[in-house]
């Protein structure tokens, strides 16, 4: 057969065989790395407790992944060792996974300086403030992720809420890591300046080792006796893995605190306006299939959350001798009685 006889032959079976490769695609078998800053490992995965994880799990098995298959998914713990989260990202990078995703904004950013070839995606506060990337629509590099607010007048939005539902208030507590209050143009320096707008005064509850429940304490302490009225929880995602301890400790404080996760309000929490991380979580999946298939993670724009949910606990709101305005609750996305 001459030679190009046999490249015509070639060219016709391909042409024969549509799914030839998509097939070999799914034959293939491809690594990722999940590490977060503070959730246990046994939380991690398509069984777990944390909805956003079972999202993550469910949408890639729709896409075409499923562990144990075609996909070897190996789940790293920082275990709140802030100190370790370096040396975690080096480790993860030295197993040379297909991708990393990183949870958080300080995570992504060990890991980020730990490989600039291996591929990205997180989920994060604004990634331009906190250095990870210099355009939202045009990330660059080899990071891309989802956004976990629209923006930092969020802030001024859950302050708002906390004004309606408690009367007289005056002084705010903000629960958040001691980099997050610090932070240029970060979540410290917003809820400051929205607070100066309402005519509030911010108290910051630095924690500094946010892995560990004895610094909650502290930081509840130091509410108490700077008296503050209320408080608002950061959305980091160490305060995600404590939210059972911060609604315990807001609640033996008889402070009404406003939350940036649901799951808070469903442990008994006040009131949370929340973004929705199934949305988030589903979107950060379609970026893994996008990277998986060839795709460049610097081509990839962040995805900022569209969707934000109030939810108020009225047995909550009870157990602290408020009661919710009617034009708040016509406003909320769902009660809890």
């Amino acid at each position: 057969m001459k030679r190009r006889e046999f490249i015509g032959l070639v060219g016709s079976t391909v042409a024969a065989c549509p799914f030839a490769a998509s097939a070999q695609q799914l034959r293939k078998v491809y690594r990722i790395a999940l590490v977060h800053p503070t959730n246990s490992i046994i939380d991690m995965g398509q069984n777990s407790p944390i909805r956003s994880y079972r999202t993550f799990f469910d949408e890639l098995r729709g896409l075409g992944y499923v562990e144990g298959q075609n996909l070897i998914v190996e789940r790293f713990s920082g275990e709140g060792r802030r100190d370790r989260y370096a040396e975690l990202a080096l480790n993860v990078v030295r197993l040379k996974p297909d991708l990393i995703f990183a949870i958080g904004a300080i995570m992504a950013a060990r890991v980020k300086i730990a490989t600039n070839t291996i591929a990205i995606v997180t989920v994060t506060t604004d990634p331009v403030v906190v250095g990870l990337v210099t355009s939202i629509s045009h990330p660059g590099g080899n990071l891309t992720g989802v956004v976990v607010d629209p923006g930092l007048e969020i802030w001024g939005k859950r302050l708002e809420l906390l004004q309606e539902i408690v009367p007289g208030l005056s002084k705010v507590g903000f629960l958040a890591t001691r980099l997050n209050w610090e932070l240029p143009q970060g979540q410290g320096v917003a809820i400051r300046q929205a607070a100066q707008r309402l005519r509030l005064t911010v108290s910051g509850s630095a924690l500094d080792e946010p892995g560990r429940e004895t610094d909650y304490r502290r930081a509840f302490a130091g509410m108490s006796h700077d008296r503050v009225g209320a408080l608002v929880v950061s959305d980091e995602p160490e305060n995600f893995t404590n939210r059972k301890v911060i609604v315990e400790l807001a609640e033996s404080a008889g402070l009404p605190a406003i939350y940036p996760w649901r799951e808070n309000i469903e442990l008994g929490g006040l009131m949370a306006y929340a973004f929705d991380d199934v949305e988030l979580f589903r979107h950060a999946a379609h970026q893994v299939d996008q990277i998986l298939k060839g795709a460049n993670p610097g081509d990839i724009p962040f995805y900022q959350s569209a969707k934000f949910e109030l939810v108020i606990n009225l047995k909550g709101a009870k157990a602290l001798g408020l009661t919710v305005p009617p034009s708040l609750l016509a406003r909320a996305d769902q009660v809890i009685e």
